[in-house]
């Protein structure tokens, strides 16, 4: 079987954006420093950044993320969004939890396919796309 994973790169707040998405999904969430391999770190500066990070949902979703390490060029997400199908009630909760602090790009309601649909910026810059599913 193959697999799809979004993978996302921060400046500096991996961390705190791969909590913050654990707490919105759930599951478990797994955080390695650049400390835990230091012949991979370049700048001493890094030691404590996210070099990996893993959240696997019980529901079988995945997103990983990083810092990006020091010397190397940061560039925002920008063109490329996260899509989130789920049954509508998850996908409701979803929506909300991703949308607090951030900017909603389409409020989330029915559109012309079915279901629900809503888009969001998050407060990480990370848009993402959700979809209830009433027949999940």
């Amino acid at each position: 079987m193959a697999t799809l994973t979004p993978y996302l790169s921060f400046r500096d707040d991996a961390r705190e954006a791969m909590t913050f998405y654990q707490s919105v999904l759930g599951g478990a969430l797994d955080v390695i420093e650049f400390a835990a391999f230091p012949g991979a770190m370049q700048d001493p500066a890094d030691e404590h950044r996210v070099m990996h990070a893993y959240l696997e949902t019980p529901d079988g979703m995945v997103l990983m993320g990083a810092d990006t390490p020091t010397g190397t060029e940061y560039r925002a997400p920008q063109g490329v969004s996260v899509t989130v199908s789920a049954d509508a009630e998850r996908a409701r909760g979803i929506w909300e939890a991703l949308g607090e602090g951030g900017t909603v790009t389409m409020p989330y309601g029915t559109p012309p396919w079915g279901g629900e649909f809503g888009m969001v910026t998050d407060r990480f810059g990370v848009d993402w796309m959700v979809m209830g599913d009433p027949q999940a």
